[in-house]
């Protein structure tokens, strides 16, 4: 299982995400991996809803095994045991009283309602699947490192559909955002697998032309490059980062 070593938030990607973007928002995560950005991006910014997904079952088994081990690493910071023969320590907690935000008051310190609550994993091909809820559906969508393997799998036709569907699963006004591997990437990846190779072979679509397609052929209406903002990356994480807006 992936272990949890470091602070979640080291993840040099989640310091150029903007609360307004999560909090209170209904979100998904297109191949979210072991779950930990997922995680990190709910219990930093306070999401509503989100959901991550990815093809890979031994993954997703992973991120639930992330989610259980971070809701009870929170919860034992949160909630000390307490002296219950000092009788001014047990009177000084309150009952538990839910404000409108699905926070829970306990003497006076807000605590977030259970990430159980607002963070659900699922195994799922986003390309083909059929799980996936209907139009305008979602606030916010990211797809961190996951389209060139989507290119590499399904060629250009699974890459459109890509983002022909994230746009229709968006709300208006909703963003994605994307982190495209750049074409050296897919260069020292074209042999992974016999599909990969052969669409590797057949692909007209290239990474610099993603933002023109995303413009002018699906409808996106305004893009902004984040990367200027991205300080500090890991050796594997210094692509550029797109924001988008439906």
């Amino acid at each position: 299982m992936v272990q949890i070593d470091q602070g979640l938030e080291e993840d040099p990607r989640i310091k150029i995400m903007r609360k307004e973007w999560f909090e209170g928002k209904n979100c998904l995560d297109i191949g979210c991996n072991s779950g930990l950005i997922t995680i990190t991006i709910a219990k930093k910014f306070g999401c509503q809803k989100i959901v991550g997904i990815d093809i890979d079952s031994a993954r997703i088994e992973d991120a639930h095994w992330n989610l259980r081990r971070i809701v009870k690493m929170s919860e034992s910071k949160k909630h000390p045991k307490v002296d219950k023969s000092n009788s001014a320590e047990t009177n000084n907690i309150t009952t538990d009283v839910a404000d409108k935000t699905g926070r829970v008051e306990i003497s006076g310190n807000y605590f977030t309602s259970h990430l159980f609550e607002r963070v659900s994993f699922w195994k799922e091909n986003f390309i083909f699947g059929s799980s996936t809820p209907g139009d305008n559906v979602y606030d916010t969508i990211l797809c961190l490192s996951v389209s060139k393997w989507i290119h590499l799998n399904w060629g250009d036709e699974g890459l459109i559909t890509l983002f022909s569907k994230v746009w229709r699963l968006l709300k208006p006004d909703g963003v994605f955002i994307l982190e495209p591997q750049p074409w050296k990437s897919y260069i020292s990846c074209r042999q992974v697998s016999e599909v990969a190779s052969t669409n590797y072979k057949n692909l007209t679509i290239f990474p610099q032309q993603f933002q023109e397609i995303l413009l002018d052929k699906i409808g996106f209406r305004k893009i902004e490059n984040l990367s200027s903002s991205l300080t500090g990356s890991k050796t594997g994480f210094n692509r550029p980062i797109l924001a988008l807006w439906k």
